[in-house]
């Protein structure tokens, strides 16, 4: 029978990425040019798409909120793990890492809805163009974004809440580079069926039904495509979804692996590569897949930085 000592936990050490000390600086360097490169291309992107009057419109209104969304994402892990790579305890205090579990979560979720908003917005751009000003006007968009924001901040509350309630008694080693509930379940010493059951619920609700809702709007996108007669219009066409399904793809893959796994809450190196990835990678790529890809983007940024010269 186990007994545990039931000492309030005050702060907890994160294992990081690695244990090999001679590994410490090379991923710290590694990871402040990531979110150097993160910071920067978010801020253009948000930038562009605000002072050029060609992109106001729904794609980019989304696009700018994605953008700020990556730069709150991103900045609540990457910092507190950069000071640990160069640090010799590498703690976080309990209400820093819960403050740090709330707003990952808040905008974990809020991404998910987002990326739902933004692919109803290419649907009816592809499928009804001739009622796309009518249909995504100016506050229908404002409430998409901000029922996005709502959501995700519900997730987060009733997640944060749900493992606020769990005794961390002498265990504070958690086995990841920051504080994610998977992890933090480890640490509990008293039953996490019923957490277990809330985050797998919640994954489903908050993470699989739009990525259900945005396969289906793929399904007409594809099917309206490929009724246009001109290889032209269909190349066209494609080229509108691709930044948007190549994103979709990049954050779901790793979310589904990290979350829709019933019954299991154990961390692996696997479940830290996945959540690195969607946690500071792909707020990275982001604004270089829809700039690299988007002709309208290149050559706003061309002519705000023409007329900024010319000042």
């Amino acid at each position: 029978m186990v007994t545990w000592n039931m000492t309030t936990v005050d702060k907890f050490i994160l294992l990081g990425l690695t244990s090999r000390q001679d590994l410490q600086i090379l991923l710290f360097i590694i990871f402040l040019i990531c979110y150097i490169v993160s910071m920067i291309g978010n801020i253009v992107i948000i930038w562009i798409s605000t002072m050029n009057p060609r992109l106001h419109t729904p794609m980019y209104f989304f696009l700018r909120n994605l953008s700020f969304l990556d730069i709150c994402y991103t900045s609540s892990v990457v910092p507190k793990m950069l000071i640990n790579f160069l640090s010799v305890e590498k703690s976080i205090s309990f209400n820093a890492c819960f403050t740090q579990l709330f707003v990952h979560l808040s905008l974990g979720g809020t991404e998910c809805f987002l990326l739902l908003a933004m692919a109803y917005d290419r649907y009816v751009a592809i499928c009804s163009p001739l009622h796309y000003t009518n249909i995504m006007h100016p506050i229908l968009c404002s409430k998409m974004a901000a029922a996005s924001w709502f959501g995700g901040l519900i997730d987060s509350v009733i997640h944060t809440v749900y493992t606020l309630q769990l005794p961390f008694c002498n265990l504070n080693v958690v086995n990841h580079f920051f504080c994610e509930t998977p992890s933090l379940l480890e640490l509990a010493c008293a039953d996490t069926s019923r957490n277990k059951t809330v985050l797998f619920v919640f994954a489903i609700l908050v993470a699989f039904a739009p990525f259900f809702f945005i396969l289906i709007t793929y399904v007409n996108i594809l099917s309206s495509i490929m009724k246009i007669r001109t290889t032209t219009g269909r190349r066209k066409a494609f080229s509108t979804c691709a930044s948007h399904v190549l994103v979709v793809t990049l954050f779901y893959g790793t979310i589904f692996f990290i979350y829709l796994r019933p019954g299991t809450v154990h961390v692996t190196n696997q479940d830290k590569m996945a959540t690195l990835f969607y946690s500071v990678i792909t707020p990275m790529l982001n604004p270089l897949i829809y700039t690299l890809r988007n002709k309208d983007v290149k050559f706003a940024l061309k002519e705000t930085t023409r007329k900024k010269t010319a000042l």
